[in-house]
């Protein structure tokens, strides 16, 4: 008989991965692999995304398979653009599913948010570790929403600034009420990739698995 696919909701996915600061070796071991092509061993497709016109909602599909892990993952994601920050439901959604790569048999089920909010600082905190100039001391971010939090924990942890703050919604340097501070900055687009999800989703699937 199959075994029941483990749960794991967004709180248990803060308490098996309480600092993204634990993703940094194996993503940067992971970017380096995606970069090697097929010697790397990770197996990423371009997403898929299908459009839900009728509500003006998307869900986005991000299968990845990392060798060095021997983890195969999914992520779903979903994108509604009516939910404004008053919603009771968020604009975004996501989920991860982990598979037994071996046979394909679903390991677990896990809230997406979290894992992606994490992941995606870390790969922050990687970039600015290679890019950021010595001489940085102030620590500035544009927006103040879940990404934002995140950001801040990790960079806190990982670099020495004078001064940190989340310094300002991104309307309101639209709108000229703060400065943007552009020869300061260095700009850092993360795309996102499937492959950080399967490396975050096996470190907190092996993080559970070991308490059972």
């Amino acid at each position: 008989m199959s075994r029941v696919p483990a749960f794991l909701s967004a709180a248990e996915v803060e308490e098996h991965l309480r600092s993204s600061s634990l993703l940094i070796p194996p993503l940067e071991t992971a970017l380096a692999n995606f970069s090697s092509g097929p010697e790397g061993g990770v197996m990423q497709p371009v997403r898929t995304v299908v459009p839900v016109t009728k509500h003006r909602g998307y869900l986005g599909v991000m299968p990845a398979y990392s060798a060095a892990e021997d983890a195969l993952t999914t992520k779903l994601v979903t994108f509604y653009e009516d939910r404004g920050i008053t919603s009771v439901v968020p604009s975004h959604q996501a989920t991860v599913l982990l598979f037994e790569p071996s046979n394909g048999t679903l390991l677990a089920v896990m809230d997406g948010n979290v894992i992606t909010a994490k992941r995606t600082a870390a790969v922050s905190a990687i970039a600015t570790k290679f890019l950021k100039p010595p001489s940085s001391e102030v620590l500035c971010i544009l927006g103040a929403g879940v990404q934002a939090y995140s950001h801040y924990e990790i960079f806190t942890e990982q670099f020495s600034f004078k001064e940190a703050e989340i310094f300002a919604e991104l309307g309101e340097v639209i709108k000229g009420v703060k400065p943007a501070h552009c020869e300061k900055t260095t700009v850092f687009k993360s795309l996102g990739m499937a492959v950080e999800d399967t490396v975050a989703a096996k470190l907190i699937y092996d993080s559970w698995s070991s308490g059972k």
